[in-house]
């Protein structure tokens, strides 16, 4: 259902991952939007286009052509750059007054260079990476963390909302990026945190249930403590955010936390542990998979 008072926009949208394919779907049926999208594996776009009722295009180029708002949420810095500034890239036809508003988790180095290619063009750019996990994203449901210009966050929220529950503007482009870092670097300690107490209370003969039943309750309380400790309690690491994509984040942390002179000791540790789990094969192994290095160790 398109939302109310606002109109039907022509729109773009480039990366259908697990994040992005109902990130978009959202956009044309809850937002009401005339979506067009582009992702790199052509049978996925045509896939959506197909269950969505929209139109999949061969290039990121095709797809922003004409488009009031494009949408991006792809890897990283270099999928970025592929699909934006590159040859057949969106910005090849990206309208003047357009808004290209990037999804993606990547630096605040690369929302900035982009930033500028866009006001060549005449257009306009808002860093927007999001938090919420998969579930967030098929739920419509996304916290939404944008850096940019205040009249451009404007005409944009509207649009984004129809995928998310709390649009935010954090500061002028980048701001959004940097406030990813800062949510990332908060999982990373948490979840560290979590791994170690279940580790503990096993160890210790406690009943997990009942101990987190309680603490859950208290100053202890997460978001993950909810969500995870049981999947976690029975080694199981298959719900959302993989490890090899937290190491990706963390990494773009840790650069700007030397850029900027930022210490960052937790982080650093909780990030090597990552890559330990990597090395135990847990790559695609989600971020409470902490838990599986430390029974490891004690085995």
């Amino acid at each position: 259902m398109k939302a109310e008072g606002f109109p039907m926009a022509k729109i773009a949208f480039i990366g259908l991952g697990v994040m992005g394919y109902p990130m978009a779907g959202h956009l044309k049926n809850r937002g009401g939007h005339s979506v067009t999208v582009f992702n790199r594996t052509n049978a996925k776009a045509k896939a959506w286009a197909e269950e969505f009722g929209g139109v999949a295009a061969d290039t990121p180029a095709q797809a922003a052509k004409d488009a009031d708002f494009v949408f991006c949420c792809v890897g990283n810095d270099d999928d970025l750059r592929s699909v934006t500034t590159a040859k057949d890239g969106a910005f090849e036809t990206l309208s003047p007054n357009a808004v290209f508003i990037d999804n993606t988790t990547a630096s605040a180095e690369v929302a900035r260079e982009l930033d500028r290619a866009a006001t060549a063009k005449g257009a306009h750019f808002l860093d927007a990476p999001v938090s919420g996990g998969q579930a967030g994203a098929e739920n419509g449901v996304l916290t939404v963390m944008c850096g940019g210009e205040d009249s451009v966050f404007e005409r944009a929220k509207p649009v984004i909302e129809s995928y998310a529950r709390m649009v935010g503007l954090m500061g002028p482009v980048g701001a959004g990026q940097l406030t990813k870092m800062m949510n990332q670097i908060c999982i990373a300690g948490l979840v560290q945190g979590l791994a170690e107490a279940l580790h503990f209370g096993t160890q210790a003969g406690l009943d997990i249930e009942k101990v987190v039943d309680v603490i859950s309750k208290g100053a202890a309380g997460s978001w993950q403590m909810e969500n995870r400790h049981k999947s976690m309690a029975a080694g199981q690491y298959d719900f959302g955010f993989a490890v090899d994509w937290m190491r990706k984040d963390l990494d773009i942390v840790l650069t700007e936390a030397r850029r900027n002179g930022s210490n960052l000791p937790v982080t650093a540790l909780v990030d090597q542990f990552y890559a330990e789990v990597q090395a135990m094969g847990g790559n695609r192994w989600d971020t409470s998979s902490l838990l599986a290095r430390l029974n490891k160790k004690a085995d």
